[in-house]
């Protein structure tokens, strides 16, 4: 929910954000950001089928190997971590709901329903 917040506070609007969410390939994003959205995915979704053309599509744009395995790393890392905090039981500090409107807290939690004040 943190990530949200500060998405919602920053960059995007509430319904940019739930479209994002519904499907970042069909969200309006720029193609940049979409393939980067789509190898963080596949590394959350299934890491063994990375392959060298889904990091080919990125050097496409751009983006230098350290800056791919930046994206590799945090995606592996943020799964790692939200999956703990699941599995820990642990829900996400009320402070985040107030910074999200409507049902966006529902919307951007996977897993675990968001818990209702």
């Amino acid at each position: 929910m943190a990530h949200g917040a500060v998405l919602r506070k920053n960059f995007f609007t509430e319904e940019e954000l739930k479209a994002i969410a519904h499907d970042f390939t069909q969200s309006g994003l720029p193609d940049e950001e979409v393939a980067v959205m789509a190898l963080a995915q596949k590394v959350v979704r299934a890491a063994h089928k990375v392959s060298a053309e889904d990091i080919q599509e990125l050097r496409t744009f751009g983006l230098e190997d350290k800056e791919i395995f930046d994206v590799v790393l945090t995606a592996a890392a943020r799964c790692f971590f939200g999956h703990s905090l699941d599995a820990a039981g642990l829900d996400p500090d009320e402070a985040y709901r107030q910074d999200l409107d409507g049902n966006l807290p529902e919307v951007l939690a996977i897993g675990r329903p968001w818990p209702k004040p």
